[in-house]
């Protein structure tokens, strides 16, 4: 018997109804922002837009990261620690095996649109873009950090990066403005469409990674306290990327869409403090000095295990979902976002089959719930290096690339509620757990592809 047509209306008008009811994720991150170089940190550069974010939003003062930028970008992609996938330091070969499932991928198997605007940095050939990944739109540096008006990346086989959709392309402008221009076109047009579907936005801009050299709009609003060459450069291009938040920000709220978006922000890793003219690049008439990124109080910067290389100001915005001025204390971690993202949009996807290691941290977000106690996993670069994070707790192993000298391996204890910014070392006083977290360790090292040695 043919079904009345009246069937078919309310089936479609049902399919429209859930999607819309889906709400948008837009996740901006920050390329070497240090804890203390945003203005709400104590920071000496203004950043009006991330204040009135943080105003209308939660802040997560425990939100770890990995200590560099690849492996950051694999664990938020994947909802898995990026030592799964042997990334521990920044890459230029293909990063994750083209079956993964990245966040990307279930969401647009949820009926979103989706777009990278950025830095990619998994991979540093068209073939191994982010649209290979689940991404309907590719759009920025598929490597790293790059110059800011050239835009090339470091000299060598990967120096041409600029891409959109699997093609190398050529522009004029400045980066920050280039990506956030893109951005805030790709909003206007999947909110405009006939039949808009969901959407979920990744920018990962590449400010305030070197080589910088800022337009002087933006260095003649740089206070007048803060001297040097290098310095007043990093301070104008915080406040640019400050203000390409706001309008991505204002895109979002313009579009009608400001209480049915989850807008987070991050950094990937911690402030660096080296030279920012940096020869491995083509010259782009980039100041000579040292950048001047500022984790205090954290001990550490980018590279370390410390807190500063790993803890980064994040913030999470959702009016009407979120209670606006509240901090958030629970240590997370970048991985819980692809599992979060997924929950919230009911995406239909196996978190056995896909192993994650992240959690749904809505419940938490949101006071309805509190997380279980768990293990944070945090492997740094050089392949010989990891922190666990363990309630107050956070062990820091450190063993000799050298495997066949006879040398101990350093280790670290820590209690980050009594001391945040690492100044002593407990591990002699409290051998029972360091045992307890070298055992915790022991076995999440043993689920990594790349797992070395011994404990």
């Amino acid at each position: 018997m043919r079904k009345p047509i009246l069937y078919f209306l309310a089936l479609a008008f049902s399919v429209f109804a859930n999607a819309q009811s889906q709400p948008n994720f837009v996740f901006i991150i920050a390329d070497d922002l240090g804890w203390a170089d945003v203005d709400f940190h104590d920071g000496n550069t203004p950043t009006p837009h991330l204040n009135q974010l943080l105003a209308e939003g939660v802040e997560l003062k425990q939100h770890y990261v990995a200590p560099v930028c690849s492996p950051t970008r694999a664990g938020f992609l994947t909802g898995r620690y990026w030592s799964r996938f042997g990334i521990t330091t920044p890459i230029n070969n293909q990063g994750l095996p083209f079956e993964t499932v990245t966040v990307a991928k279930a969401l647009g198997e949820a009926g979103y649109s989706t777009a990278l605007i950025g830095k990619w940095h998994l991979g540093s050939k068209p073939a191994w873009g982010p649209n290979h990944f689940g991404f309907d739109h590719g759009y920025g540096s598929l490597a790293g950090g790059i110059a800011p008006y050239n835009h090339r990346y470091k000299k060598g086989d990967y120096s041409v990066t600029w891409h959109r959709n699997h093609e190398l392309i050529g522009e004029e402008g400045h980066v920050t403005d280039l990506l956030t221009d893109e951005a805030v076109k790709w909003i206007d047009e999947k909110t405009s469409a006939e039949k808009p579907k969901p959407f979920f936005l990744y920018v990962p801009f590449t400010a305030v990674h070197l080589p910088i050299r800022e337009p002087d709009e933006w260095l003649a609003k740089v206070p007048a306290g803060i001297n040097g060459d290098v310095a007043r450069q990093y301070s104008a291009c915080i406040m640019h990327f400050d203000a390409a938040v706001g309008r991505i920000v204002d895109a979002i709220d313009k579009a009608g869409q400001r209480e049915n978006t989850l807008v987070i922000f991050t950094s990937d890793n911690g402030g660096s403090t080296v030279q920012n003219n940096d020869t491995k690049y083509p010259d782009d008439k980039c100041p000579y000095g040292k950048l001047t990124g500022n984790n205090l109080p954290l001990r550490g910067q980018k590279g370390s295990l410390y807190e500063g290389g790993i803890r980064v100001p994040t913030i999470a915005r959702w009016p009407g979902k979120l209670k606006p001025g509240t901090e958030f204390e629970t240590p997370i971690c970048v991985i819980d976002w692809m599992p979060t993202f997924c929950a919230l949009a009911e995406a239909k996807v196996d978190s056995t089959k896909l192993k994650w290691d992240g959690v749904n941290l809505w419940p938490a977000l949101t006071g309805e719930a509190k997380l279980l106690t768990r293990s944070l996993h945090i492997a740094g670069p050089g392949g010989n290096r990891w922190a666990l994070r363990d309630g107050d707790w956070k062990l820091i192993l450190t063993q000799n690339k050298n495997r066949h000298t006879a040398e101990r391996p350093k280790i670290e204890l820590f209690n980050i509620a009594n001391d945040p910014n690492e100044k002593t070392d407990v591990g002699r006083e409290n051998p029972g757990k360091v045992n307890e977290l070298k055992a915790k360790l022991k076995t999440q090292r043993e689920l990594d592809v790349d797992s070395r040695g011994g404990l």
